[in-house]
């Protein structure tokens, strides 16, 4: 993102028990090994929200399970967090309309599915458990960066081959198993690109490896929006010059890719040959920190928007101080209307802040536009506001 059982490592590793060589290797490696070859590994989590759920309720086990928001026989309006593999056959998966998945789910029903599962999900129960694979996976690596809740990269590097990293990889996800109890994929690259490619390979439970002779071989046949960064438009773009591969799109030069993309376009042309040199990052430093709701039913109640609004704030403002942040500076207001036109407004403060009743005031202030014609001329009705606080210091 398990089943071989090596207790010890052949060659200088066999007397070296997998977790106690990590050490070993990273400050020794370089004398016997060639640590130019980078081997770089990322971990995903397999449907990880519905995954817990199973684990911890074993009355949910082999059923169709959705985590997400009240799907309310159908009328509910947030989305799907994550669905487990069952509930995917069903065509439900993430950021799905919470409302189209009950649908999706009444349909299999009819065709003699078992019933799916709706829950709305432990944030809290997903970070403590989080908190312990990301302990695991840095017991075997000095260089983890952690990219949310459910995925990392790990750089492997230290061990000197493919081989001596795949065993490494196939001890975290049996340790992931044997003491959490939920599997993982993993997949082993000689950058990020190619690794966070490689984990989604052969879920769930995989560990797909991708040396670095192999890369462009093992990207060509995929589809162009396996590659990071190509999104829906330039996926469109792309298809109707007839370019659906990684292979299709290795025929373009690097002229034309800048032609038609720019800077991006430059980029996207290492990417498409399994080319990346992006580090590891151990430590990020948090651009912002938010919340968000959809209202069950479009509204312009200016005091249910405001009481909300407040309560985010509040929400937000505990937050940044669990994070061990001090000051912020930026206050950034997000309103989507019912036809899901969105609208952002932002203040940066005179001084950087800390407290709540800053943020709520100017949240306020930046809110009340949107009761009267200024933001609002036609009246129209919102169906979510977030707010977020930036420049954390």
């Amino acid at each position: 993102m398990l089943n071989d059982r090596y207790g010890r490592f052949s060659f200088f590793f066999e007397v070296y028990p997998v977790r106690s060589c990590v050490n070993h290797f990273a400050s020794n490696g370089a004398r016997k090994y060639n640590l130019a070859m980078r081997i770089i590994a990322h971990l995903d989590m397999d449907a990880f929200f519905a995954a817990i759920e199973e684990h911890d309720s074993p009355q949910f086990s082999g059923m169709p399970l959705v985590v997400g928001a009240d799907p309310k026989n159908g009328k509910g309006r947030g989305v799907v967090s994550t669905a487990n593999y069952k509930a995917r056959e069903f065509g439900i998966h993430s950021a799905l309309p919470i409302s189209k998945a009950w649908q999706l789910a009444q349909a299999a029903i009819k065709r003699g599915e078992p019933a799916t599962v709706f829950l709305p999900g432990n944030f809290r129960r997903y970070g403590e458990i989080s908190a312990k694979i990301m302990a695991i996976i840095g017991d075997y690596a000095k260089e983890v960066e952690q990219v949310s809740v459910d995925e990392a990269y790990f750089d492997l590097s230290f061990c000197g081959d493919f081989k001596k990293a795949e065993l490494i990889c196939q001890e975290i996800k049996k340790e992931i198993k044997n003491r959490i109890g939920l599997t993982a994929s993993i997949g082993l690259a000689p950058n990020k690109l190619v690794a966070k490619i490689a984990s989604d390979a052969k879920k769930p439970d995989g560990l797909t490896v991708v040396t670095e002779a192999d890369a462009e071989k093992f990207l060509e046949p995929l589809a162009i929006r396996k590659i990071p960064g190509i999104g829906p438009k330039t996926e469109m773009l792309l298809i109707r010059k007839a370019i659906a591969t990684v292979k299709d799109l290795k025929k373009l030069s690097e002229a034309t890719l800048y032609e038609m993309l720019g800077e991006w376009g430059l980029e996207l042309y290492e990417k498409v040959r399994g080319r990346d040199n992006s580090p590891i990052v151990e430590e990020y430093e948090a651009k912002s920190i938010g919340e968000q709701k959809t209202f069950e039913e479009d509204t312009n109640n200016s005091g249910v928007i405001v009481a909300d609004l407040s309560e985010m704030a509040e929400n937000i403002i505990k937050s940044f101080c669990d994070s061990g942040f001090k000051t912020f500076k930026k206050i950034v207001l997000t309103v989507r209307f019912a036809d899901f036109k969105t609208c952002t407004r932002s203040h940066t403060l005179p001084k950087p802040e800390s407290c709540s009743q800053v943020l709520k005031k100017e949240i306020l202030k930046l809110v009340l536009p949107f009761f009267d014609s200024r933001e609002n001329p036609n009246h129209k009705l919102i169906r979510l506001v977030g707010a977020r606080i930036e420049g954390l210091v």
